[in-house]
């Protein structure tokens, strides 16, 4: 997380996008609960809504998507939106950094920058003072990695700073087991299994004889991503119902899943079938961030509402394209580290026989299509069942999308377009 970006290469032309997506109205305050009405209209709906749901999503996902997340506006209803709200009109931000020519995506407003600031002060104590994981020669990659922007763009409906920081901690928690155990400060694929379990215990407690509680609890302290973990979650768990901390748990354990699949081939010296490759990228993502939108936001999404087979598409669809946002953004600080780096160009590239700029735009590809079936689904479902939660819900998990994107195309300190394109 905290390695420093080379240099910014020229970029290619600027190329036009769609306009930004319009902020739901949704009730604020408190946490959501879904009515015995918001029920029924999860039921499934009758087979012709369906249809025309579907019909309209395939024509124009996006625009259908808007249309159904975008909740009641005119002469008072501006108190239903939940943050700041962004006007269809709003421009594009205009911060440095150029797009990937061609890439499906959505432009956002500048973050707040007096959130920006409060999260930028709060979340720097807590890493460097409070769980020490940034030591002072990091610090300068820290401050580089521009979290608080990160996370402000990525959760506009965060009621206050203190929500916006339970996202920023568990953020920073997550790319410090990242880097100091898979990657770039002193990380290795060799006894990966065991460093990410006992880490895992950090935010999975657990339970075991009076005899041996204290040593594990005092290995909790043993590191830094450990110190991390612990932290992060405590501060979670003061916002999270069970539920939703059992989802993250759960979330968790994919990511160390996928991070274990990506070092076992690292250690063969195995360069995976592009469909390998997505598969372990499905699990090794950003899954555990947007599935929190709603912890963040200050609501919850029920459980059983959250575990329908369409809510879990949309989510691992959303996730997968966030990702290979990060392979393409990333692909020349990757290229530039030691060894072989696997992102999406590179196996494609090595497993079809592509030259690196044929593999890298058919990686684009990959991306819209799966950005395009998000919004599809997502359109479908939310006319399916159309109660504010579940509509505040994919609202949430498409505004962390577009905040991702935003926060990868604007941070040059880390990321730089190949001279390619």
């Amino acid at each position: 997380m905290f390695d420093p970006g080379p240099s910014p290469l020229p970029g290619p032309p600027a190329v036009p996008v769609p306009p930004a997506r319009p902020v739901p109205a949704v009730p604020v305050g408190g946490p959501v609960a879904v009515g015995e009405g918001d029920a029924g209209a999860c039921g499934g709906g009758s087979a012709a809504a369906h249809e025309v749901a579907d019909s309209a999503a395939v024509r124009q996902p996006g625009a259908v998507l808007a249309r159904l997340l975008r909740g009641p506006s005119g002469l008072g209803t501006a108190g239903l939106h939940p943050g700041r709200p962004v006007p269809a009109e709003e421009p594009a931000s205009s911060a440095e950094g150029e797009a990937v020519p061609g890439l499906y995506h959505h432009p956002v407003p500048e973050p707040d920058p007096a959130r920006v600031a409060e999260v930028g002060r709060r979340i720097r104590e807590w890493a460097v003072d409070e769980v020490r994981a940034v030591p002072p020669e990091w610090e300068d990659q820290f401050d580089g990695f521009s979290v608080a922007s990160y996370m402000v763009a990525c959760h506009p409906d965060a009621p206050t700073v203190d929500h916006l920081m339970v996202a920023t901690r568990l953020m920073v928690a997550e790319n410090a087991v990242d880097d100091c155990y898979c990657e770039d400060h002193g990380g290795s694929p060799v006894g990966l299994g065991s460093r990410l379990l006992l880490a895992h215990t950090a935010l999975d407690a657990l339970h075991t004889t009076a005899e041996y509680e204290p040593p594990w609890h005092e290995s909790l302290e043993s590191d830094a991503p450990r110190r991390a973990y612990r932290s992060a979650m405590a501060y979670f768990l003061r916002h999270a119902s069970p539920s939703q901390a059992d989802r993250y748990r759960h979330d968790m354990g994919r990511l160390h899943l996928g991070y274990l699949a990506e070092a076992a081939w690292a250690q063969a010296e195995h360069v995976p079938e592009v469909w390998e490759y997505l598969a372990m990228r499905q699990f090794n993502n950003f899954r555990p961030c947007p599935t929190i939108t709603d912890t963040v936001g200050g609501y919850e999404l029920p459980a059983d509402l959250h575990a329908r087979p369409a809510m879990q598409r949309i989510i691992a669809l959303g996730g997968n394209a966030t990702t290979i946002v990060n392979d393409l953004y990333s692909y020349t600080k990757e290229l530039r580290s030691p060894g072989l780096h696997l992102n999406l160009p590179v196996v494609i590239a090595e497993r079809e026989g592509l030259s690196e700029r044929d593999a890298y735009l058919k990686a684009i590809d990959v991306h819209n299509e799966l950005m395009h079936a998000f919004e599809a689904e997502s359109a479908a479902l939310a006319a399916a069942c159309p109660s504010p939660t579940v509509l505040r819900f994919l609202r949430g998990v498409a505004a962390w999308i577009d905040g991702n994107h935003h926060w990868h195309r604007t941070n040059t300190f880390r990321y730089s377009l190949p001279d390619f394109l």
